[in-house]
């Protein structure tokens, strides 16, 4: 079922409350420029399998307000604090995928893990998207500064292209015209402000405070978060597995969506993941 939860700030955060009575429950955080329906190929059968799945649109993005405001993310990281005092969640799993991924991130070092017993990095964008001094990974600044204009310029062409460079498995027309919806329901501001973060953010500090078990899932042929930036992850945070996935591109919740969720559950059980 869906509703809003009204944060500290009084944005509306539209909330997905899948199979509530699940014995473990899974609190999803989207990438950009998507929203919780990026996870529809786990919402169809993680719940039958016993989980609670919600799923939540970070603000300017899907059914949530779209202030014009606040998307830094230590705003973000509190706004998912309050959804989880909100909801008296506890013991839960965090899955973030890409900038969900850094928000989850900042989330673990802000705030200490709180709630938090399992945290799942997918394709996330940590600890800097962008190579930096001293950090010669991920991607070229004026890749990203190329997206804002875009976004500015021709909002729908620049999220063709990205929706393009998505996936590495083959998709029909019709799941990219999906895909391509699912980004228009964004605000442009948010869709320019949340690329900011990934110049203006970094997550070093965040990633060496986690203390819980940690599943790294990842695409080798992701085009979009760079595969290596998932090694360093495996590195900075003490108790993690990395599991790379060979057929996958920067959705690999749905490019490799079976496997995705075995090792998923497999995880959360404390089962095998490789």
């Amino acid at each position: 079922m869906g509703f809003f939860i009204e944060v500290e700030d009084g944005v509306r955060y539209y909330v997905e409350d899948i199979n509530p009575k699940g014995n473990k429950t899974i609190l999803f955080l989207h990438g950009w420029p998507g929203s919780h329906k990026l996870f529809e190929y786990q919402f169809d059968h993680l719940p039958s399998m016993g989980y609670r799945c919600i799923g939540i649109d970070t603000r300017g993005f899907g059914n949530s307000d779209k202030p014009f405001c606040c998307y830094d993310y230590d705003t973000l990281a509190d706004d998912v604090r309050y959804i989880i005092e909100k909801m008296s969640l506890y013991n839960i799993t965090l899955l973030g995928h890409s900038t969900g991924g850094a928000i989850a991130c900042r989330y673990m070092g802000r705030h200490h893990g709180y709630g938090i017993s399992k945290l799942v990095l997918c394709a996330a964008a940590a600890p800097s998207l962008i190579k930096r001094p001293r950090f010669p990974y991920g991607i070229d600044k004026v890749v990203v500064d190329q997206i804002i204009e875009n976004t500015y310029k021709d909002r729908p062409q620049m999220l063709r292209g990205f929706g393009d460079r998505f996936f590495f498995q083959h998709t029909s027309q019709a799941f990219s015209d999906w895909f391509f919806q699912i980004g228009l329901q964004a605000a442009g501001w948010a869709t320019a402000f949340i690329a900011m973060t990934w110049i203006n953010e970094v997550l070093f500090t965040d990633l060496e405070s986690v203390q819980i078990p940690t599943l790294i899932i990842h695409g080798i042929q992701d085009q979009v978060v760079p595969f290596e930036l998932s090694e360093i992850q495996n590195k900075m945070i003490k108790n993690s597995i990395l599991i790379p996935f060979e057929l996958s591109g920067h959705g690999s919740f749905y490019d490799q969506k079976d496997h995705f969720n075995k090792v998923l559950s497999n995880f959360i059980e404390g089962l095998d993941c490789a």
